[in-house]
Order: structure tokens, then C-alpha cells, then sequence
């Protein structure tokens, strides 16, 4: 199981994570949602986009964003979009435009929710099961994605704890997403992320 580490907005944090012995799979930055505590501003946005990522992929998470937001974006240095809200339709037009891959997120309250990845099928290259909160960790019953196909990669986020047996999350997605766990007072806290890491590395081996 891989992990992206949500919600970054500031530059010790982002370095200790990309320095560490076992750095995630991605870094996302909360880029167009102001309500979020974890929202970052333009000019940090380019700032901490240029830090060098090593072996990451930074994220931009963006909820339903709009043309202006993408014309700032394109020329940050994102690897990902990671989409709520989005239409598949233009989805596919940002895709054409942008030349980024894309995490499209469904925030999950029942089987129907779940079923919504059909849509978004040879166009997102990885799907994003989230609570319903966006930026507050809501939890979801992860039961509902463990029949969705091997062949596709899923993420799975919603209050995931950092200190958590990840060897059941790991039997129904490629990858977990958190954020809130790994905070304390509203700050992120690199203990709480060195033992995240360290415990997924464990449970990988």
C-alpha cells in the first residue's frame, strides 16, 4: 500500500516528508478551497511547489475549480489533479488542456456513491473514495468499495488513523490518503507522520 499525505501548507513539514527514509507516493496541497484550514495561498502554492519533490508527486486538490484557478495552476509543478465535483465531461477537457492525470473523488455516503467511478472510467487514472466532509475527516464504511474491480487503482481516505493496522485497508486499495489524523491543534505533526510512514513500511514488508 502506497500513501499520499494531505493538507500540506508549509515548508519544514514538506521537507521533513519528501527527506524521509520512506516518503509517500504523493504530497497533495489544498489549492482552491478557502473554507479548508488547510488551504494555501497562491504565493505559498508556488513557493512550496518549487521545493524539489524527490521521489514524490505533488497533488493539487481542487474542488470543482474554476478556469481561472487552472490557468494559475498550469505552470506549478503538479503532477496530479485530484477533482470533487467534476463532471466527466470536463474532466476530459482538463485532461486535454492541462496534460495532467487525474484523481477524480467521490465523497462516499452509500453504495450509490461508490458506483459513481463508472463514469469516470478510461479517464481518471486513480479513484478516490473520501467521507463526505472534504476537508474534515469523516469516516465512511470502506466495506462498500471492497467488490470494486483489481482493475483499477483506488485510493481511500476518511479518518484513517496514522497509528492504524493498515494490513485490511491494503486488501481493498492501492493506496490511503490522510491528513487530519496527522495533525496536532490543527498543525501537522511530524511525529505522528514519522510513525505513519514507518507503520505503513512495516506493514508493506
Amino acid at each position: 500500500m502506497k500513501a499520499k499525505i494531505c493538507g500540506i501548507k508549509d515548508e519544514k513539514t514538506l521537507r521533513f516528508i519528501i527527506d524521509h527514509s520512506y516518503p509517500p507516493e504523493f504530497i497533495g496541497f489544498i489549492c482552491n478551497f478557502p473554507k479548508s484550514k488547510r488551504f494555501v495561498e497562491n504565493e505559498t502554492l508556488k513557493y512550496l511547489t518549487n521545493i524539489n519533490k524527490k521521489k514524490t508527486n505533488y497533488v493539487s486538490v481542487l474542488v470543482n475549480p474554476s478556469d481561472k484557478d487552472l490557468e494559475f495552476l498550469k505552470d506549478l509543478n503538479f503532477d496530479y489533479y485530484q477533482l470533487y465535483d467534476v463532471s466527466p465531461d470536463r474532466t476530459k477537457k482538463i485532461i486535454q488542456k492541462y496534460k495532467k492525470k487525474i484523481i477524480t473523488a467521490f465523497t462516499i455516503n452509500n453504495k450509490n456513491d461508490v458506483d459513481k467511478y463508472k463514469d469516470y472510467l478510461n479517464i481518471s487514472d486513480i479513484f478516490l473514495f473520501d467521507g463526505i466532509g472534504y476537508d474534515r475527516s469523516i469516516s465512511f464504511d470502506h466495506s462498500l468499495i471492497k467488490d470494486l474491480p483489481n482493475n483499477i487503482k483506488k485510493m481511500i481516505a476518511g479518518d484513517i488513523k496514522y497509528d492504524t493496522d493498515f494490513n485490511n485497508l491494503k486488501k481493498i486499495a492501492e493506496y490511503c490518503d490522510i491528513s487530519g489524523n496527522l495533525e496536532t491543534e490543527d498543525k501537522k505533526d511530524l511525529k505522528k507522520i514519522d510513525i505513519f510512514l514507518n507503520n505503513l513500511k512495516k506493514t508493506n514488508d
